[in-house]
C-alpha cells in the first residue's frame, strides 16, 4: 500500500508538470532543434525550401574564416559586459538601494520614472534618443549644451556609437533589475535591519553583510536573464544604427544574414549557424552562473534548525 501511494504521489506531481513540459518542448526545445538542423544546410532564398542540401559544418567553418567574425564577436562581448555591469545589474542595484532608503512615497515615484523607458514603445524611445544626439540644428544636446559653450556641434551617434547603444539599452534594462532587487530588499525581515542599526552598522556594512547575502537568488536570476537578453536582442540597435558605425552585434549580424540584407539573398543556413552559436554561449553562461552562485545549495531544503 505504501509503494502504491508513493507511485501515486509521483504521478500527481508529473500531472502538474506536463503542461509546463509541453510549453518548453514546443516553444523552446523544438525551435532550438530546428535552428541546429537548418544550420547544417545551405538553405537560402536562392535555394528555396526544395533545392537545399546538407553541408555539415561548412557554415560554422565559414564563420571561423570570415574576416567580420572577430569584429562582431568583440563588439558583442564589450556591449554585453558594459551594459550588464554598469546598468542592468550595477545601476539597478544602486537604484534599488537608493529608493528603499528614502520615504516610501518618494521611492515609488522615482521607480516609476525609471520604468518609463521600458513601457515606452521601442520606436518612440529610439526616436527620442536620435533627437537628443542628432547634429545641429535638431539635436537637443547640441542646442542646449554644446552651442552655448561655444563648441562645435556634432552627430554624437556617429562620434560615440558604442556608448550610445550601451546607454539606449542600459536605461531600459536597469528598470528590470531595479524591480527585482527592490522586492528582495523589502522582503528582508525588518528585525534584522533594526538590529544592525542598533549595533551601529553603516549603510555599506548593511549592504555587504545583510542585503547582498539576501540577494543571491535575485542576482542569479537577473544576471542570467539579462545576459541572455543582451546576447539575443537587437531591436534597439537595429532601429538606432542598423549596425552602422561598428555597432553590429552578433544577433543583429545573424538577423541581417538570415532575414534582411541589401542583396536580397537571405542565407537562412548561415544565419541559423550564427544563432546556434548564441544558443550554445547562452547555455554556457547559464551553467557558469549557476555554479558560481552554488545553485544546488540555493535549492536545498533548509535544515530543521533554520526553520
Amino acid at each position: 500500500m505504501g509503494r502504491f501511494m508513493d507511485k501515486l504521489r509521483v504521478l500527481l506531481k508529473l500531472h502538474f508538470i506536463v503542461p509546463f513540459l509541453f510549453l518548453v518542448v514546443v516553444f523552446y526545445f523544438i525551435p532550438v532543434v530546428i535552428t541546429f538542423l537548418i544550420s547544417f544546410t545551405n538553405m537560402s532564398s536562392f535555394t528555396g525550401f526544395s533545392n537545399w542540401h546538407w553541408v555539415g559544418l561548412k557554415n560554422y567553418a565559414f564563420i571561423l574564416k570570415n574576416p567580420e567574425t572577430a569584429q562582431h564577436f568583440w563588439i558583442t562581448v564589450k556591449y554585453v559586459i558594459c551594459t550588464l555591469i554598469f546598468f542592468n545589474v550595477g545601476l539597478a542595484f544602486v537604484l534599488a538601494i537608493a529608493t528603499t532608503h528614502i520615504p516610501r512615497r518618494w521611492g515609488y515615484f522615482f521607480r516609476s520614472l525609471w520604468l518609463l523607458p521600458r513601457i515606452t514603445p521601442v520606436v518612440v524611445y529610439i526616436m527620442m534618443w536620435q533627437f537628443l544626439v542628432a547634429d545641429a540644428p535638431y539635436g537637443v544636446i547640441n542646442q542646449l549644451f554644446i552651442k552655448p559653450l561655444g563648441l562645435q556641434p556634432q552627430n554624437w551617434l556617429a562620434v560615440f556609437p558604442f556608448l550610445m547603444i550601451v546607454l539606449v539599452n542600459g536605461f531600459v534594462g536597469a528598470s528590470f533589475g531595479m524591480i527585482i532587487f527592490t522586492s528582495a530588499i523589502e522582503s528582508i525581515p525588518k528585525e534584522i535591519m533594526d538590529a544592525a542599526l542598533i549595533d551601529g552598522a553603516t549603510i555599506f556594512q548593511r549592504i555587504r553583510y545583510i542585503i547582498i547575502p539576501y540577494l543571491k537568488w535575485p542576482l542569479l536570476f537577473v544576471l542570467t536573464y539579462q545576459t541572455l537578453s543582451l546576447l539575443t536582442s537587437f531591436e534597439q540597435i537595429l532601429i538606432l544604427t542598423n549596425g552602422e558605425f561598428g555597432t553590429e552585434v552578433w544577433a543583429l549580424w545573424a538577423y541581417h544574414k538570415a532575414l534582411s540584407n541589401y542583396w536580397g539573398n537571405f542565407q537562412w543556413g548561415f544565419g541559423m549557424a550564427l544563432s546556434a552559436i548564441l544558443v550554445l554561449v547562452g547555455v554556457v553562461f547559464s551553467i557558469v552562473y549557476m555554479r558560481f552562485f552554488k545553485f544546488n545549495e540555493l535549492v536545498k531544503k533548509p535544515k530543521i534548525e533554520t526553520l
